[in-house]
């Protein structure tokens, strides 16, 4: 019993399984790939459909028949086909039109095209003009049967009329923007071969071409119409087309319309079964495998594409060929943008704000070069180029503000710099007015040399400022710390001249220094009116001479220059007297009394 709760368990769940992973196995049928929103304004994509296109490995090429309801077409098609009404697509004779959105046949016909083995897939779509539906539901038909296919059957009966040359304009917008690509280079898509299909028994003596060419010449408009302009200005367009477009008349199959479905080949016209087989031949010998951006389309690259294509159809309230140009200029706005932002990258920041804009420029400059080579559209493409500038600007915007952040950190530290070297200059051992120069001018080349970027004028205002601030208090110390320092100096020199080494030109050179520096401030009462004094300015030019210059810094060397003479004095003191005798000095302090030529007493 447990046993059988198992099994019928297991066999439940594998009928849920096998039903929501359900496939179609037979393909001998007419799938809808695209149908109406609820309310027949938009279009979305059918699963079933979709499925029969996506299993086709071969490169793919679609036909399309469009045209008004009640036109014929599904009949068309199952001709084509050389199905009976009952295998292959849905006709209908009631007022309501019998397909819906666009149906394909599910088993392509094989063909070799140029060498290549092409799988060929009949489309046919809803007709316009049906009870029910807005004009913009038909626009979206038409233009996606002819972005999708590759050869367009313009089914028509009777005639041509304005309304069927209007609904072309969608067609020519297509042909000028993506009809007029450089020869060589990679298009969109390359789009659908447009045959005008006259189902007419007479043409009274005319070529079919000849009247299509009739249809399409101007037509007169003294009153300045609008609406005629329009319908001219898409009859001087289709021009464009070219080669691309050609015509073809088809005689009606029977009287009896009704009853085409019950009747085979025998019972037809046979003047129509005739052209019928001319028409296959000539959609076989204009029909070529679907180009999108140079290749060839699978069926699943294929899906992919009418993925892209109904989404941009679906955009806005009507369908645009801005839309469409917008989808295919997608990649291509990536890839120049990215070019872009590598160029910039590599820039070494900071950077003059000029020098910045400069590379903005030329990076600017090779993207555009690249987007003009690779481009889609013509007249829509000046929307994608504002979207690129866009995104180009807020690349930009980030460079300059990446760029304005590391000129104010280089010059701040450029400034700190500055700032430590005039403080350890205010505290020189040895004050020197050339040393203060020499650094003072050192940091402001090294600052106007390396300081780039926004922030440099910034800082060069503080840069002034503080050394102004510095020069001024350097000065001002200056000549207090040099008095002092003089003195000090002479007195030592009176020691070191009297004492040490008894050179009494050294001691008379100290007294006459220290005498001058102190009687002179105690005549004019102030030192300040020393430092005006041409003998204060010998003393400093001769110090300064001595203390600095770019050979010898005696602020550096002093202690150690001290050391070695005291080491020299001490070596002579203890021994170069000894060895030399005091012929090597002048003996200016030699004591008689005591000499050694003095007689002895007893």
């Amino acid at each position: 019993m447990e046993i059988f709760s198992w099994v019928s368990v297991i066999s439940i769940f594998l009928c849920l399984f096998a039903s929501g992973s359900r496939s179609i196995e037979n393909f001998h049928q007419a799938f809808p790939i695209v149908e109406p929103d609820p309310g027949h304004t938009k279009l979305r994509l059918s699963r079933e459909g979709l499925e029969a296109i996506e299993r086709i490995t071969n490169p793919i090429a679609a036909v399309a028949v469009i045209g008004p309801y009640r036109s014929g077409k599904s009949f068309l098609l199952n001709q084509l086909l050389s199905l009976s009404c009952y295998e292959g697509f849905g006709v209908g004779h009631m007022r309501d039109t019998k397909t819906k959105g666009i149906w394909v046949w599910g088993t392509p016909i094989e063909l070799d095209i140029d060498g290549v083995r092409t799988s060929v897939f009949y489309l046919d779509t809803e007709g316009f003009e049906s009870v029910g539906k807005s004009n913009v539901y038909d626009d979206r038909i038409f233009a996606l049967a002819t972005v999708m296919s590759s050869v367009l059957v313009y089914n028509l009966p009777e005639t041509i009329r304005e309304a069927d040359i209007s609904r072309l304009s969608f067609a020519v917008e297509l042909a000028e923007e993506f009809y007029g690509r450089v020869k060589g280079q990679d298009v969109a898509f390359e789009p659908a071969k447009l045959l005008w299909l006259i189902q007419r028994d007479f043409l009274q003596g005319k070529s079919v071409q000849e009247m299509v060419k009739e249809a399409l010449q101007h037509v007169p408009n003294k009153d300045g119409d609008k609406n005629i302009d329009v319908v001219n200005r898409i009859r001087d367009s289709l021009d464009i087309m070219g080669d691309n477009s050609t015509a073809f008349s088809l005689p009606q199959p029977h009287l009896q319309r009704t009853k085409l479905c019950e009747m085979n080949d025998l019972e037809l016209d046979p003047l129509y079964v005739k052209k019928r087989e001319k028409l296959k031949e000539l959609v076989a010998s204009i029909i070529r495998p679907k180009i999108v951006q140079g290749k060839t389309l699978n069926g699943k690259e294929f899906v992919s594409f009418l993925e892209q294509i109904l989404e941009a159809l679906n955009k806005g309230e009507i369908p645009s060929t801005g839309s469409l140009v917008e989808v295919f200029n997608k990649g291509i706005l990536e890839r120049c943008l990215k070019l872009y932002s590598e160029k910039m990258v590599k820039l070494v920041l900071p950077l003059s704000e000029q020098s910045l804009q400069d590379a903005h420029e030329r990076s600017r400059g090779e993207m555009m070069q690249v987007f003009d080579e690779q481009h889609f559209g013509r007249h829509h493409a000046k929307k994608s180029v504002m979207q690129l500038d866009e995104e180009v600007q807020k690349v930009y915007k980030n460079v300059v503000l990446a760029n304005e952040y590391k000129s104010s950190k280089l010059c701040e530290a450029l400034y700190t710099e500055c700032e430590d070297k005039m403080d350890q200059l205010q505290v020189l051992r040895l004050p020197s007015m050339a040393k203060f120069n020499a650094g003072f001018l050192q940091c402001n080349r090294s600052f106007e040399h390396e300081c780039v970027g926004p922030s440099k004028s910034k800082y060069e205002q503080r840069m002034i400022k503080m050394m102004g601030k510095s020069r001024s208090l350097f000065i001002k110390e200056y000549n207090h710390r040099l008095f002092n320092w003089l003195v000090a100096f002479s007195l030592v020199m009176v020691v070191v001249g009297r004492f040490v080494i008894k050179f009494i030109l050294i001691e008379i050179g100290a007294w006459i220094l220290f005498i001058f520096l102190e009687t002179y401030t105690r005549m004019f009462w102030s030192a300040e009116s020393l430092y005006y004094n041409p003998a204060w300015h010998f003393i400093v030019a001769t110090w300064e001479t001595l203390v600095y210059s770019p050979i010898l810094d005696l602020d550096r060397w002093a202690i150690p220059i001290g050391a070695l003479a005291s080491l020299l004095v001490l070596y002579w003191r203890c021994y170069g007297r000894r060895k030399h005798g005091s012929r090597w000095l002048l003996p200016l302090y030699s004591n008689h009394k005591n000499g050694p030529n003095r007689p002895r007493s007893d």
